[in-house]
């Protein structure tokens, strides 16, 4: 790259004063740089250069062409901002330093920041900066695109923090600006460097069947220019494959449903360019008229364009017995597809600098919102949940679009609404039919909230992550608030209730209080519980703390035999010794457990607080074990009680199924007095999943208690 390249990419759209500007910048940055050199060992201005071509690529104006190549000058060669400022104007000095400090963290975040607290200031400087002026994070976008593309010459831990930092923020910050080009980019690039062995083996993949997919697509792309041809439609058509870190993300949602990357036919797509909005339509009834529509896949962006403005028809069609996604749209909404809202830097007249005025707006509007949230993790959740998401659109009764995340509830939506109409939600009717306030939201549904009597205020349940009530975190947040209104002593009430409930269901011993306060950084058991009263923690997370296990590996295999050892235990102190669990406590990853050295069988696995082993008068047979990482599954029995009704057993096994967990046997028991007991033996992971599960079951209608037991 030199400056030759850059000049030739902008002169296709700047005036030849614009071009003196970069050239200036150049010639500035050149000296300031000189003899400096990336840890690449190539010199250090061609990191600028190259982020300035990017900027040239995506068209933007000349001020941030020459920011980009003056971007490190004041923080790396000691250059003051004054002097950008006299050469160049306030305009491009204001650039400069918008960028310089993205790049420096605040002294408002602690002395040894935690990544969360490092996080959370950059994400709230990127707001600030697309309040401002968005050109500062194009630029920084740029900035890191480039760095991910020779992030080789770091040492390996910094590749992957710079990595996982830009798939977690810069990526969905791309795609929330609308610029696929980089964002696509950007995430493949994370992801080879977060997972090269998964990136490489997608890559083969492809590759041996590029061949086979190219004569497709040839074929495909042939008879729809000849359709369009014969309607008198004047479209460009092409065929692309998806990216690799998209195919990744569909793998896994197949891998769900047990399929593999074989099983995956539309990981290529078609793309139509027309000239007017009115011809996408039509060009759309060609394609269905060619082949036989996937009804489910078919997605209007023009009328309900994305929370980006991204616009255009998606639809899905058999294609020689092969499903392939046809993508429709005019060339300026392609234009916005590929470069987002930086596109509209080169239009700013009339009706286009109407659209460009709202969405700037509608993003800084997002600014106002996260200036009410003060803690780091809040803040994160946020952001990341409520910014950084696909949306769904939806209607009021009186015809409104509202837009709220994808994979809302109405107890979302009634937040969104208004705080007091959350608050007294008790139902909710969707397309005038009443649904459970855990439904999911869908795009064109009208929902309609029913409220309670004034003063009423929102359960405790919708904090539950386990239930499924509430999955955008502004409406946590406005939940929480509510009952940090209530006494600290209510919530401290509250909490332990709300804990010792749990673990009992969940048949743990809490142990130690003080010493589990303070591993959630609370240095008061109260201050501990009442975070749980008012909603800060919840009993699942305390319970995933308990349960040890940071990271479940995915399950399969059957059940250890008695007699055989379950690869997760680990006897302590010892060689190899046959092991089993104890059928008598059935312990799951999570659980404290013990050894007991038996006489024929080797080691029996108990939980710390069996029975047996408590009342065990040979103490020397007790041995230290733990658990270890294990890709086994677990017996565990529990207890069902409820009122019998027709379809209970029914639900119970609905609910379980949902969760992936396979029931090894089950009987109910009627007790004669319209009430009954259903009693479950689960093969699971381990504690953390147990807990989701049976908060789902004591949701069931007529479930009045559920509890973990011995058989």
């Amino acid at each position: 790259m030199d400056l030759s390249h850059l000049l030739e990419l902008t002169r296709a759209y700047l005036s030849s004063d614009k071009l003196a500007v970069i050239r200036q910048a150049y010639e500035f940055a050149l000296k300031a740089h000189e003899g400096q050199l990336r840890r690449s060992g190539e010199p250090y201005l061609q990191h600028p250069l190259e982020t300035a071509a990017i900027l040239a690529e995506l068209k933007l104006d000349a001020a941030s062409i020459a920011a980009a190549l003056l971007h490190d000058v004041p923080e790396d060669c000691n250059v003051p901002i004054e002097e950008i400022e006299a050469k160049f104007g306030p305009e491009v000095a204001k650039l400069v330093d918008g960028v310089t400090k993205l790049s420096q963290i605040s002294g408002q975040v602690a002395e040894k920041p935690s990544r969360d607290d490092l996080q959370a200031e950059s994400l709230r400087k990127m707001l600030v900066a697309m309040a401002e002026d968005l050109r500062v994070v194009f630029i920084k976008l740029a900035d890191r695109l480039h760095n991910m593309r020779t992030l080789e010459a770091l040492p390996l831990a910094r590749r992957r923090a710079v990595a996982r930092e830009t798939m977690e923020v810069y990526a969905p910050l791309a795609h929330r600006l609308g610029i696929g080009r980089i964002q696509s980019e950007l995430e493949d690039l994370a992801f080879y460097n977060l997972e090269p062995l998964k990136y490489r083996h997608i890559k083969h993949l492809l590759t041996r069947r590029e061949a086979e997919q190219e004569l497709l697509v040839k074929e495909a792309v042939d008879m729809l220019e000849k359709e369009l041809e014969k309607a008198g439609l004047k479209a460009k058509v092409s065929g692309r494959s998806k990216s690799i870190y998209s195919i990744h993300r569909k793998m896994e949602r197949y891998a769900q449903l047990g399929r593999n990357l074989d099983d995956i036919h539309d990981i290529i797509a078609i793309r139509v360019l027309v000239d007017r909005v009115e011809e996408c339509y039509h060009a759309l009834g060609i394609v269905h008229s060619l082949w036989h529509p996937i009804a489910a896949e078919f997605n209007d962006y023009i009328a309900t364009p994305k929370e980006n403005g991204y616009r255009s028809l998606h639809t899905t069609v058999m294609c020689f017995n092969v499903p392939i996604e046809v993508q429709i749209r005019t060339h300026e909404m392609h234009e916005s597809a590929e470069y987002g809202l930086s596109a509209h830097w080169v239009y700013k007249e009339g009706a286009k600098q109407d659209e460009f005025g709202q969405r700037i707006a509608r993003l800084r509007q997002l600014l106002e919102w996260h200036k009410e949230i003060t803690g780091t993790a809040q803040f994160l959740e946020l952001v990341k949940a409520d910014v950084f998401q696909d949306q769904v659109f939806v209607y009021t009764p009186k015809g409104e679009i509202k837009n709220l995340p994808a994979g809302s509830t109405p107890v979302d939506f009634a937040y969104h609404i208004h705080s007091g109409i959350g608050h007294r939600c008790i139902g909710a009717k969707v397309n005038g039919k009443l649904v459970p306030l855990t439904t999911y939201l869908r795009n064109g549904d009208t929902v309609e909230i029913l409220v309670g009597k004034p003063g009423k205020g929102p359960s405790r349940d919708w904090l539950n992550p386990n239930l499924g009530y509430v999955n955008t975190s502004r409406a946590r947040d406005r939940i929480r608030q509510w009952f940090r209104k209530e006494s600290r002593a209510q919530n401290i009430e509250k909490g332990r209730e709300i804990l010792e409930k749990e673990m009992k269901r969940l048949g743990i011993t809490l142990g130690n209080r003080e010493e589990l306060a303070r591993s959630f950084k609370y240095e008061d058991v109260d201050d501990f519980y009442a975070a749980i009263g008012y909603g800060d923690l919840s009993a699942s997370q305390v319970t995933l703390k308990l349960a040890a296990q940071e990271e479940q590996p995915k399950v399969k295999g059957p059940l250890p035999a008695a007699g055989t050892a379950p690869l997760g235990v680990k006897v302590l102190g010892s060689g190899d010794l046959l092991t089993r669990l104890a059928k008598c406590c059935s312990p799951l990853p999570g659980d404290e457990i013990i050894g007991y050295i038996t006489r024929t069988t080797g080691v029996t696995v108990h939980r710390k607080d069996c029975p047996n082993v408590l009342h065990e008068k040979e103490k020397e047979r007790l041995v230290e074990v733990e658990w270890g990482r294990t890709d086994q599954l677990y017996p565990v029995w529990i207890r069902v009680d409820a009122w019998d009704r027709v379809g209970l057993v029914r639900d119970i096994t609905t609910v379980v199924s949902n969760e992936g967990v396979n029931i090894a046997s089950m009987k109910s028991l009627g007790h004669g007095d319209n009430s009954a007991s259903v009693f479950l033996t689960l093969e699971t992971k381990g504690v953390a999943q147990l807990s989701r599960l049976l908060a789902k079951i004591e949701a069931i209608g007529g479930v009045t208690n559920v509890v973990r037991g011995s058989e």
